[in-house]
């Protein structure tokens, strides 16, 4: 149901969320009585927060216990729901929830949700894209930048919010209900925050709660992490598209058939494109193209747009990314990789290369034997560097039975750039897919991402000053 036409309301947390959602509020005085932030315990005095205190909003900082009484409680994405905080205002708001739920109980637009440990990113830009070439408004909201609450006053009857949606903001939802949502995939990921992977899991599928037959809800059917909760998913009175590779079947399913990319709805056949004429490589973005493609089509993309808008997308920035080419070696950009499960995805991209693998950064604890193992039947040889870089090495070198890889260590990014480009032979593609978050050295992925392109730009535009000396 909508919101109250007034109410009063309590914010958890000051960082971007928090305060976006603060914005909005402002603009809407009408509705919104008054607004409070805990900023949580750690939290101080800002430029930013002073200037909102003098517009009217109460700040208390350095503290999660909550006074008073609200009607409507908006949580940040970082608050956990199993955390006293999170506990303490439930306990003094007639309803908490996320900020892409309270966005949803404001607005007005229809929406296309997706969901996933990966692939999130790229599947949301390409529905955003799709739909930019079919003409039909809309706009792509959530984690991939722009936050829901920014778009809710733009976005109206008749558009699309294209959200893309993590599992902290949708396990905070109640009545969220897209008429489109995608679940991409299930690896074990943001275990601090939901305190175990079937909560992770059940944040995930719980997208679909409010789906109907009306509805599409869109499932990646190969993804084991996926089928493990199917019959949590494919329940009656919800309609479910499959998805994968190969046909499964049924009235709705994405797939591909003699090379070509299928989508069938409501039993209705659609061949669309040939897998071999799309920018994105690997067999993770056929999914995801398929994904999108379903999704369009249903939210009333032609065929014939769709085909236009697939093969004219190019690969998002750190996702298996093409940075360069040195004495015929190619540079793959894949720095958003920071778990196992998105490494595996990104090395199906180059079944018939010989792939040198940069693994390294901020160890997150993930098991590492099943992966070690798909990594030594994959590549011809690893550099691990930085913080991870000696449990990835022994890792690597146990499920290396047969010494077919070749092993090497480095003390951070770039001089694991230069290792590879000690190993590299011409034809050879070196892949920074790092399997770990970048925080040992860099504030996050796109930084760690533009720094190893500038660096071998770097040493592209040095090998080209060295033959000219030459010369």
């Amino acid at each position: 149901m909508p919101l109250p036409n007034t109410f009063t309301l309590l914010v958890l947390g000051q960082g971007s969320t928090g305060l976006d959602v603060v914005a909005w509020a402002l603009e809407h005085t009408e509705r919104v009585l008054s607004v409070t932030v805990y900023g949580g315990g750690s939290s101080e005095p800002t430029e930013a927060t002073r200037a909102l205190e003098e517009r009217g909003v109460r700040f208390e900082y350095g503290t999660e216990k909550v006074e008073g009484a609200f009607d409507i409680c908006v949580a940040s994405p970082g608050i956990s729901e199993f955390s006293d905080f999170f506990a303490a205002g439930a306990a003094h708001a007639s309803e908490i929830m996320g900020e892409p739920e309270f966005a949803w109980r404001l607005s007005s637009a229809s929406w296309c949700a997706i969901t996933g440990t990966n692939g999130k990113t790229t599947t949301t830009t390409l529905v955003h894209h799709v739909l930019d070439v079919a003409g039909i408004p809309n706009a792509a909201v959530g984690n991939i930048g722009t936050p829901t609450i920014d778009a809710v006053d733009t976005c109206r009857a008749g558009s699309w919010m294209v959200a893309e949606l993590s599992s902290y903001q949708i396990a905070t939802t109640a009545e969220l209900h897209p008429r489109v949502a995608m679940l991409l995939n299930i690896t074990p990921d943001h275990l601090a925050w939901h305190r175990t992977h079937e909560n992770y899991a059940k944040a995930k599928i719980k997208l679909f709660q409010n789906m109907d037959e009306r509805d599409l809800a869109i499932v990646d059917v190969e993804d084991e992490g996926v089928m493990a909760y199917a019959d949590d998913i494919f329940t009656s009175g919800r309609r479910v598209l499959s998805l994968g590779l190969a046909d499964a079947a049924g009235a709705d399913a994405a797939f591909v058939r003699d090379g070509m990319l299928v989508v069938r709805l409501a039993g209705e056949e659609t061949e669309l494109v040939a897998a071999r004429d799309l920018a994105l490589a690997g067999s993770h973005n056929i999914t995801n193209v398929l994904a999108a493609a379903a999704a369009s089509l249903f939210i009333g993309a032609t065929p014939a747009q769709v085909r236009s808008a697939v093969t004219s997308f190019m690969p998002l920035e750190h996702r298996v990314e093409p940075a360069g080419e040195i004495d015929g070696v190619r540079y793959y950009n894949d720095s958003k990789a920071t778990n196992t499960d998105a490494v595996e995805k990104a090395l199906t991209a180059f079944p018939d290369d010989d792939v040198i693998l940069l693994l390294g950064g901020h160890d997150k604890g993930t098991p590492l034997e099943d992966f070690a193992a798909f990594v030594c039947e994959h590549v011809r040889a690893v550099v691990c560097f930085g913080e991870a870089r000696e449990r990835f090495r022994h890792a690597i070198e146990d499920a290396d039975r047969n010494q077919d890889v070749d092993i090497a260590e480095a003390d951070d990014m770039c001089d694991a750039v230069d290792v590879a480009r000690s190993l590299a032979a011409r034809g050879d593609v070196v892949l920074l897919s790092p399997a770990c978050s970048s925080f040992d050295e860099f504030s996050g992925f796109e930084e760690r991402g533009c720094r190893f392109k500038e660096y071998v730009e770097e040493l592209r535009l040095a090998g080209e000053a060295d033959a000219l000396d030459r010369a």
